[in-house]
């Protein structure tokens, strides 16, 4: 049985404590997001993040706003995060948030991030900048960035004089970002994974499997883990009720220093182990993206 009162949290730069297992909604339909939040919140999960481009705002504050009126949590107790989307960055940035959080139906964001830097429209200091700003009066309590690599944030805290509390980017044991990992370290940025299952790429590898068989868990709880041991936050998304919660029970094993190695050596190149687009190239140029 889960114990639905433990989630360990991570201290953002900025003193903000945040549970280190969120629940991650990408790319799910607005029915499921509803149904798998709720099932989230029964779980234990107490971090829920979601994003202006999937659509599913809406969908994911009624389930938290159903959770908080039928006792099942205080607004305290959930920790919100979403995203801007490149549409509203720059000097549309506060329309942006406010849409947010109106979708959302909540008074306040625990932590809002720019989606991706989009580096061609150099927006993104800008968009920041606005964070900053909304940050200070009240509504957001945290501001950071995702899919971020070391020479945009470089840039980022020249121009604004303001460090991101973290950074949420692609993370799997196919595709560790080491190098980034200790930028971030050095600049007391959280990592934060997204698709740390490697959307289902990695999760039946043989050597995932050896050491499902030596702990006793499920090759995704053993994936799980090794991010948690790493010190990073991740974002584990399931449609599935069973899956939801065996993605929470990752708490009550360890792995082994030899068991992290093995995992870690699994990383690939930039090009054959990223899954996802890459920043530096994503999305095109301007001209094509108004």
């Amino acid at each position: 049985m889960t114990d639905t009162t433990y989630n360990p949290m991570i201290v953002f730069r900025d003193g903000t404590e945040f549970p280190q297992v969120g629940f991650g909604t990408w790319q799910l339909s607005p029915e499921d997001a509803e149904r798998c939040v709720r099932r989230a919140i029964e779980v234990g999960y107490r971090h829920i993040d979601t994003a202006a481009i999937y659509q599913n705002e809406e969908a994911v504050g009624k389930a938290i706003r159903d959770a908080i009126a039928a006792g099942d949590v205080t607004r305290d107790e959930i920790f919100v995060t979403s995203k801007l989307w490149h549409n509203q960055q720059g000097e549309d940035t506060a329309t942006g948030f406010h849409q947010t959080l109106e979708r959302l139906g909540l008074d306040y964001l625990d932590l809002y991030l720019i989606h991706w830097p989009w580096a061609s429209a150099d927006r993104y200091a800008q968009s920041f900048e606005n964070m900053a700003k909304i940050q200070g009066m009240g509504t957001v309590q945290s501001i950071g960035v995702s899919n971020f690599y070391p020479q945009v944030l470089d840039d980022l805290i020249e121009r604004t004089g303001v460090v991101p509390v973290c950074n949420q980017i692609e993370l799997h044991p196919g595709f560790s970002q080491q190098e980034l990992r200790e930028y971030h370290s050095k600049h007391k940025i959280v990592t934060s994974a997204w698709s740390p299952l490697g959307s289902g790429k990695i999760i039946d590898l043989p050597e995932v499997t050896d050491i499902a068989t030596e702990t006793g868990k499920t090759n995704a709880q053993v994936i799980l883990r090794w991010n948690l041991q790493l010190g990073n936050m991740v974002l584990p998304r399931s449609s599935n009720d069973e899956r939801i919660a065996e993605n929470f029970e990752i708490f009550d094993f360890e792995l082994s220093p030899a068991q992290m190695a093995v995992l870690s050596d699994l990383d690939r190149s930039e090009e054959h182990g990223r899954l996802g687009a890459a920043p530096m190239t994503f999305p095109e140029p301007l001209e094509e993206n108004n």
